[in-house]
């Protein structure tokens, strides 16, 4: 009874964690109408984005029941996140203006789908257990979620220096912290350390970035 009551709130809270990545996902959507509107990515990164897209990669790996069973939340929502993260990449190159940073996107593309399908042919010839393969993609994916967390770091510095949230969307921040902190209970049940330990530390960062722009949202307005 107990065991069914587990499963019943932990994949509520899996559904939860889904609209909250998926809001996570989508909640640059504004700044890339704007980019469309202006024809300009202005000061805008795309680091973000390209480190999203990697983390998207590695956590469908990790979520595939050959390598991580009963992880199905994990593979749909990363899925989607895959292709939301492709539109807003290929607008950010297409309206980039800058033909330097189109040649380093499009290095960094590359070196992220040869980096999984690397991974992926390593982790099925050369592991032959959930376990292995789940223990070894699982670091992988710590590794690069927590990447993904800390990628506004850049952003944040820009905001310290021009005392100016102007290139820190509020959502995304708002969003980044929300994500994290459902995707750690939903750790917790079961505990599975490598998706709580990155959402625990996302948690942090999002926090961190909610906190810089109550500082500097007034001096913006």
């Amino acid at each position: 009874m107990a065991s069914a009551q587990l499963n019943l709130t932990r994949n509520i809270v899996a559904i939860i964690g889904n609209v909250i990545a998926l809001c996570l996902f989508l909640s640059p959507a504004p700044t890339f109408i704007q980019i469309v509107k202006k024809k300009s990515t202005e000061e805008y990164s795309p680091i973000p984005y390209l480190a999203t897209l990697i983390n998207c990669l590695v956590w469908v790996l990790y979520g595939l029941p050959m390598v991580c069973p009963d992880n199905t939340p994990v593979l749909t929502i990363n899925g989607t996140g895959i292709i939301i993260e492709v539109v807003f990449i290929t607008i950010f190159f297409v309206f980039c203006g800058c033909q330097k940073q189109r040649l380093v996107i499009a290095a960094v593309l590359a070196a992220e789908t040869v980096f999984v399908a690397v991974l992926t042919a390593l982790v099925f010839t050369l592991q032959h257990t959930t376990k292995e393969r789940s223990l070894s993609v699982g670091i992988i994916c710590c590794v690069f979620n927590v990447m993904m967390y800390a990628s506004p770091l850049s952003v944040m510095k820009m905001v310290i220096k021009t005392k100016s949230v102007e290139f820190m969307p509020f959502w995304l921040s708002l969003a980044a912290f929300l994500n994290a902190g459902v995707w750690t209970v939903y750790a917790l049940m079961p505990f599975d350390p490598f998706i709580a330990i990155p959402n625990g530390i996302g948690c942090v960062f999002g926090l961190a970035q909610l906190i810089l722009y109550a500082s500097y949202f007034q001096s913006t307005a």
